[in-house]
C-alpha cells in the first residue's frame, strides 16, 4: 500500500501486478477486494484522511514464501531497476498489508526490515514474529499462537482431556504451536501421545502413517496446527479409511475453513471445536462483491480467474492480457453470482476479511495522525512533525505502535510487540439443515480478562464426535481414587500411571495423589485404601447402653426419694426415730445425689461435665458414707450407753453428729479442691486404643488425685464397716449394725470389684463400669439400710413399737 497526497477530484485507479499461481483460491480474492473497500471508503471519507488519497498495488504470493519474496522485491525495485527513493529516504510504499501465512510473513518482514516499512499481517499467528529484536517492523491484528495454544490448554484442561495427539503442518507456524503448546501445558496433567508433522511435499506413505498411529494410540483427541490446504489429503485419506471416534480441535487456520462444510465431511468431522479469530462487520462488503464481473473488469485477470473457478470455464476478451486453459468449455461473464459461490461471497460471519478491514484502516488511522501532528508537538527530534509530502516509513511505524481507534465496536491498538489484544470466538462444528457443517459459535475466549476467567464456554450447546452429547474421555490412565497413588510407568508419559494402593496406616485424600500421607488424625483408611473414613466418635451417649442406665439411674433416684416420702410421713414412729432420724434424711437425700451423679457420665464430655461428674460423684458418696459413719457411731454408743457410769451419748448428740458428718465430708471437698486447681480433669481423645475410632473420655488429670478420692471413700467405707462388724451381736429386735454391716459389705465389694474392670475396659465400656458401680453401691446402700425399716413400716405396722424394738416384748 503506498499513499499520495492529491485533490479529491482527481481519479486514481490501481493495476494489481499478477503472477499466476497453480490454483485459483475464490476466499483469497474475497480478502482483496475488501482491501478495495476499505481504501476506497477511505477516500471517501470527509473525516479520516480528507484532502489526501490512498492507493495500492496488489500481489499474489500464491501461498509460497518464494513468491511472496519476489513480489515484496518487485514493488521494492521498481520498473527495471532499483528504487532510487527508497535508499534516499522517504517512500511512495509505506506499509505493507499482508501475509495470511506465518511462513510468508518472516520473509515479507525480512525483506522490508533494511527500509524500515512496516507490514501488517492479518492472518500469521506465529508467535516467533512477537519477537521485536528479529522483526522490528512486523504488526497483525490477529492474535499470536501463544494465546490461542494457552486457550486449547485451557479447553484440554476444562473437559479433562490429559491424553491427547498433534498433528501440524512442516511450517514455522505448525512448529512454534507446538513449542508453545507443551510450554503451556507443563505442569497441568496433560500429555502428549505423539505429535506427528504433515509433509510439505505430499507423500501418501507419510499420511499413511500418521493415520496408523491416531488409530493405535489410546489418545482420542488430535489438536491440529495447519491451513486446510495442507491437512486436505489427510482427511481425505483418513475418511478413505473409515477412521471414527476422533475429537478434532482445530486452530484458527482451518476451524472456519469452507473447504471442509460439506455434507460428506460431517460423519467424520462433525463435533469439531476449536478457536476462530472474533468475526466482525462489514458493512457494504456483499454488494461490494456482488458488482464484481468480466464486464465491469475486462482487463483483469484475476477476475478472469476468478469466474474460471466459480464456474469452471475459460473467459475470453479481447482486452485480457492472460488466458485460462483453453481446454474449459467458454463462458460469456454475464453468469450471475450464487449462494453456492460461498467460497467468494460468504460474509456472513466475516473474520480474515474482517482482519484485512481493520489492517487497513490502522494504517489509515495512522497516517491521520501522523498528517494531522501540531507543529512543536511532534514526536520526533526537537517535538517536530513528520512532512506529510515527504513521509518515510519509519515515521508512520512510530505512529502505528501508538495508534488507537473503534471500529465495529472493537477497539484496535497494538502492544509493545506489535500484537493487538487476543480474542478468540470456540466454534463447534455442527450438522446443519441441509446436512452440511456450519459453524456454531459456543463460547469464547478473551484474553483482556484475569488469569482463569478467560475462557467461556456453553457446554450444553456442544455437539460432540459421533453426534453425542457427552463429552468423549481421552486419558492414557484412569484416575487413581483416594487412598491410593500413582506410580508412573517406566519410560511413559506421567499421564501414564498405575493406581498402587497406599501403605497400612498410609491414606490419600485425593484424587490421583502422587504420594500417600498418614492419616489425619480424626480419619482411617479402610482395608483396601480407598479413601479416608471420618472415624467414629465414641463416647456413653444415649445409646441403648446410655438409655439402660440413665433408666436405672432415675429409678434409683425415685426410689429413694418415695422410701424419703415413706419416712416424712411415718417420722414419729419408733423405728424411723431410732438412733437419731434426721441422719436417716440425710443418708436418704445424699443417695438421691448419688443416683443423680451418675447421669452426669452420660453424654459427651466438656470440660465442665469432666470436672464435675468427679467432683460431684467424690463429695456425694463422702457425704453419704460420713452420714452411714455417723449412724454406725449413734448405734455403737447407744447400747454402749446402757452401761452404769457411760455417759458417751453426751459426746454423741445432734450437734456433734452434725460436726463429724461436715469434717468427714469438708476433708473429700479439700482434695477435690486441691485436685481441680492442680490438675483437674479435662476431655480427651483418645485415638491410640482404636485405629478406627476416635474415644471421647474425661482424663482424670491427675491419677494420684483421683485416687485418693476413692482411697478416702474406701477409708470411710472400711471404717464404717470395722464399727458396725463390732456392734453387729448387740442385742434387740431391730439391730441396724447388722445392716450397715451388709451395706458396707457390698459397697467395698462393688468399689474393690471396680478397680481391674475399670482398668481392662476400652472406650465407652470405661464409663460404664464407673456408672455401675455407682448405681450399685448406691441401690446397695439404699436396699441394705431402708429396705428392713420400709418391710416394717408397710406391711408390719405392729411392730413399729419401741417395746418390739427393744426386744421387750413378752410372746404368750
Amino acid at each position: 500500500m503506498h499513499y499520495r497526497v492529491e485533490p479529491p477530484d482527481q481519479n486514481f485507479t490501481h493495476k494489481p501486478a499478477i503472477v499466476q499461481c497453480h490454483g485459483f483460491d475464490p476466499r483469497s480474492f474475497r480478502w482483496a477486494q475488501t482491501m478495495r473497500l476499505a481504501v476506497e471508503e477511505i477516500n471517501q471519507s470527509q473525516n479520516l484522511l480528507p484532502n489526501h488519497t490512498v492507493g495500492y498495488k496488489i500481489y499474489d504470493s500464491c501461498t509460497t514464501p518464494v513468491t511472496a519474496q519476489g513480489a515484496v522485491l518487485a514493488v521494492l525495485n521498481g520498473p527495471g531497476k532499483v528504487n532510487e527513493s527508497l535508499c534516499s529516504g522517504a517512500s511512495p510504499l509505506l506499509a505493507v498489508v499482508g501475509e495470511s501465512g506465518s511462513a510468508q510473513s518472516i520473509v515479507l518482514s525480512r525483506s522490508l526490515q533494511p527500509f524500515s516499512i512496516p507490514m501488517i499481517s492479518y492472518f500469521s499467528t506465529c508467535s516467533c514474529l512477537s519477537d521485536r529484536k528479529k522483526f522490528p517492523t512486523f504488526f497483525r491484528v490477529v492474535p499470536n499462537d501463544d494465546y490461542q495454544v494457552k486457550a486449547i490448554a485451557r479447553l484440554l484442561q476444562q473437559f479433562g482431556w490429559t491424553w491427547v495427539g498433534v498433528v501440524l503442518e512442516d511450517h514455522d507456524y505448525g512448529k512454534f504451536a507446538l513449542q508453545g503448546l507443551m510450554k503451556e501445558i507443563k505442569n497441568t496433567g496433560v500429555c502428549l501421545a505423539y505429535h506427528e508433522m504433515i509433509p510439505k511435499v505430499y507423500s501418501r506413505e507419510r499420511i499413511l502413517d500418521i493415520l496408523d498411529v491416531m488409530k493405535h494410540s489410546t489418545a482420542r483427541v488430535v489438536v491440529v496446527f495447519s491451513v486446510e490446504g495442507e491437512l486436505y489429503p489427510l482427511l481425505r485419506e483418513y475418511m478413505n479409511q473409515n477412521i471414527t471416534g476422533i475429537q478434532w480441535i482445530a486452530s484458527e487456520a482451518w476451524v472456519t475453513a469452507s473447504l471442509f462444510t460439506g455434507s460428506e465431511f460431517y460423519p467424520f468431522l462433525g463435533g469439531t471445536i476449536g478457536f476462530a479469530i472474533r468475526k466482525g462487520k462489514i458493512p457494504g462488503l456483499r454488494n461490494y462483491l456482488m458488482s464484481v464481473d468480466p464486464l465491469r473488469y475486462p482487463s483483469n485477470p484475476l477476475v478472469h480467474e476468478l469466474w474460471g473457478a466459480l464456474y469452471g470455464c475459460s473467459l475470453y476478451t479481447s482486452n485480457s492480457t492472460t488466458q485460462v486453459s483453453s481446454q474449459l468449455p467458454p463462458c460469456s461473464g454475464q453468469e450471475p453470482l450464487q449462494e453456492k459461490h460461498s467460497a467468494y461471497l460468504n460474509t456472513s460471519s466475516p473474520r480474515v476479511a474482517y482482519n484485512v478491514y481493520k489492517a487497513v484502516y490502522a494504517i489509515a488511522h495512522a497516517l491521520h495522525s501522523l498528517i494531522s501532528c501540531e507543529p512543536g508537538k511532534g514526536p520526533f527530534q526537537n517535538s517536530s512533525c513528520a512532512d506529510a509530502t515527504n513521509i518515510h516509513p519509519w515515521q508512520l511505524q512510530h505512529y502505528l505502535q501508538e495508534v488507537s481507534f473503534t471500529i465495529s465496536g472493537e477497539e484496535v491498538n497494538f502492544d509493545e510487540n506489535g500484537d493487538i489484544v487476543p480474542s478468540y470466538d470456540l466454534i463447534n462444528w455442527q450438522r446443519g439443515a441441509a446436512g452440511n457443517i456450519e459453524f456454531v459459535t459456543v463460547g469464547m475466549f478473551d484474553g483482556a480478562k484475569e488469569a482463569g476467567k478467560e475462557l467461556f464456554i456453553q457446554e450444553d450447546a456442544i455437539v460432540w464426535a459421533g453426534h453425542q452429547s457427552e463429552v468423549l474421555v481421552s486419558v492414557c490412565s484412569n484416575s487413581c481414587a483416594p487412598g491410593s497413588r500413582k506410580a508412573v510407568r517406566r519410560g511413559e508419559p506421567l499421564c501414564c500411571f498405575d493406581c498402587v494402593p497406599c501403605d497400612s496406616g498410609k491414606i490419600s485424600n485425593k484424587t490421583d495423589s502422587i504420594d500417600c500421607s498418614p492419616c489425619p488424625e480424626d480419619f482411617w483408611s479402610n482395608v483396601a485404601r480407598t479413601e479416608c473414613i471420618p472415624k467414629a466418635v465414641e463416647y456413653l451417649t444415649h445409646d441403648a447402653m446410655g438409655l439402660t442406665l440413665t433408666v436405672i439411674a432415675v429409678v434409683g433416684a425415685c426410689l429413694t426419694i418415695a422410701v424419703l416420702a415413706v419416712f416424712l410421713y411415718h417420722r414419729n414412729t419408733p423405728i424411723v426415730r431410732v438412733n437419731n432420724s434426721e441422719l436417716s434424711f440425710f443418708i436418704l437425700l445424699s443417695l438421691i445425689l448419688c443416683f443423680l451423679c451418675a447421669l452426669l457420665f452420660i453424654g459427651e464430655p466438656t470440660p465442665w461435665s469432666c470436672m464435675l461428674r468427679h467432683t460431684a460423684f467424690s463429695i456425694t458418696f463422702s457425704l453419704c458414707i460420713s452420714c452411714i459413719l455417723g449412724k454406725t457411731l449413734v448405734v455403737l454408743a447407744a447400747f454402749t450407753a446402757t452401761r452404769p457410769g457411760n455417759n458417751i451419748m453426751k459426746w454423741l448428740g445432734p450437734k456433734q453428729q452434725r460436726v463429724i458428718i461436715s469434717a468427714c465430708t469438708f476433708v473429700q471437698v479439700i482434695i477435690c479442691a486441691v485436685w481441680l486447681i492442680t490438675a483437674p480433669p479435662f476431655p480427651y481423645k483418645n485415638t491410640q486404643y482404636q485405629r478406627s475410632r476416635i474415644i471421647l473420655e474425661c482424663s482424670v488429670g491427675s491419677d494420684r488425685a483421683f485416687w485418693c478420692v476413692l482411697g478416702y471413700i474406701g477409708f470411710l467405707a472400711a471404717l464404717c464397716f470395722v464399727l458396725a462388724f463390732l456392734a453387729r451381736k448387740l442385742p434387740g429386735n431391730f439391730n441396724e449394725a447388722k445392716y450397715i454391716t451388709f451395706s458396707m459389705l457390698i459397697f467395698c465389694a462393688v468399689w474393690l470389684a471396680f478397680i481391674p474392670a475399670y482398668v481392662s475396659s476400652p472406650g465407652k465400656f470405661t464409663v460404664a463400669v464407673e456408672i455401675f458401680a455407682i448405681l450399685a453401691s448406691s441401690f446397695g446402700l439404699l436396699l441394705c439400710l431402708f429396705a428392713p425399716k420400709c418391710y416394717i413400716i408397710l406391711l408390719k405396722p405392729q411392730k413399729n413399737t419401741k417395746q418390739h424394738l427393744m426386744g421387750k416384748v413378752v410372746t404368750k
